[in-house]
């Protein structure tokens, strides 16, 4: 049976620019955006999405646009992403993580170019406060208002009222992944094992 999981925030990705989990015939995408140049099939910010009704998906996937929120208003986008996912369903979530890239503007790298993104280059300013070329060219939905490290997540999901979760930290891109089930509770095995069907190359807590 095919489930269907919320990609929020999408931008210009689709499907296929997700996890290997939903990129398959098992899931149907619905894209939510805010921007409606993206051509979204829901318009809506991802703090309020009262267009959607709760217990409506199987899962939610949110790539790298928890850092565009206020510290304020962290908590309760979580909890809208929760409250429109079934009983059973999960939340998949990546967004940078901001003690890598501070260790290495400690160690004198602030200049170092980290990778090559479909955006441009990325450098560990780009990380901390938005894409620079992006908002100089006018798109200022890219500015980073609040930051992320594992031990910083686990006290946000606890807070956000999920039932089990994981953190991953994945070296290679700078970033964090989160796993978090609605109301499902699992092991730390389970856990693991769920998040490495997503994303690989990482370190992972649980809470």
């Amino acid at each position: 049976m095919t489930k269907t999981f919320l990609h929020v925030g999408p931008g210009t990705s689709y499907k296929d620019n997700t996890t290997p989990v939903f990129n398959s015939d098992d899931w149907k995408e619905v894209r939510l955006d805010i921007n409606p140049d993206v051509n979204p099939d829901i318009i809506s910010s991802i703090q309020d999405m009262d267009s959607v009704e709760d217990s409506t998906f199987d899962a939610v996937y949110s790539a790298h646009n928890i850092e565009h929120v206020f510290a304020h208003e962290v908590i309760p986008t979580l909890q809208e992403f929760k409250r429109v996912l079934n009983d059973d369903g999960f939340l998949v979530l990546t967004c940078p993580d901001i003690k890598s890239v501070c260790k290495l503007i400690g160690e004198g790298n602030i200049r170092k170019k980290l990778y090559t993104a479909p955006s441009g280059d990325i450098y560990p300013l780009d990380i901390l406060y938005g894409h620079r070329p992006s908002m100089a060219a006018g798109n200022e939905y890219m500015a980073h208002r609040n930051g992320f490290t594992s031990e910083s997540m686990i006290d946000i999901l606890n807070h956000s009222g999920f039932e089990s979760f994981i953190i991953g930290e994945d070296k290679n891109a700078y970033a964090l992944w989160a796993l978090a089930y609605k109301s499902k509770s699992l092991t730390k095995e389970e856990l693991s094992a769920d998040i490495s069907q997503h994303v690989s190359k990482k370190r992972s807590s649980n809470g």
